[in-house]
């Protein structure tokens, strides 16, 4: 009889973690018109991001200047200009402090903005969980603020798979 009571405990908290867990965001949603502090100390829209082009590459990454995320941001800085051809523009996101993503995007010489989201505000709008570090997502987003493509957990390849997407796309 006292293992009832030790059963519900446990179905309790299973219960709380996998709430704690988060839903990201997936194709046909949304996206979040929420702004962040880039590596240049200036807030970035990306709302007015999504608007001003035809496609916006919103890629995250779980920390700055560490072998998985250079490659991930390296693919999509050697992408960067068939990725414009395509109407995109890229924004990187991680909850790294702004001195962080500055020395990241310098040493690697990223074409495009790092938000520093310390305050996870933009993580937890994408339905990510926000207790830790960013998880490794990439969203193309179009200009009416829909997300029209979606990937998880890709590095070296994150252009390749996104030049890919928007190739297939009619024009």
């Amino acid at each position: 009889m006292k293992l009832r009571p030790t059963l519900a405990l446990m179905s309790l908290f299973s219960l709380l973690f996998a709430f704690a867990k988060g839903e990201s965001l997936n194709v046909g949603d949304a996206a979040p018109a929420v702004a962040g502090v880039t590596d240049e100390g200036k807030t970035l829209n990306l709302g007015d991001v999504y608007k001003d082009n035809k496609y916006t590459v919103v890629w995250f990454y779980p920390a700055a200047l560490t072998g998985g995320c250079t490659k991930q941001g390296c693919s999509l800085r050697d992408g960067a200009a068939d990725l414009s051809a395509k109407g995109a523009t890229i924004v990187g996101v991680s909850v790294d402090p702004i001195a962080k993503q500055k020395e990241f995007k310098e040493l690697n010489h990223f074409p495009y903005p790092l938000i520093a989201d310390t305050d996870k505000v933009i993580v937890k709008a994408f339905g990510q969980a926000g207790t830790g570090r960013a998880s490794r997502e990439c969203y193309v987003i179009n200009r009416d603020g829909k997300i029209v493509y979606k990937d998880k957990g890709v590095t070296d390849k994150q252009a390749e798979n996104v030049l890919a997407f928007l190739t297939s796309q009619k024009s």
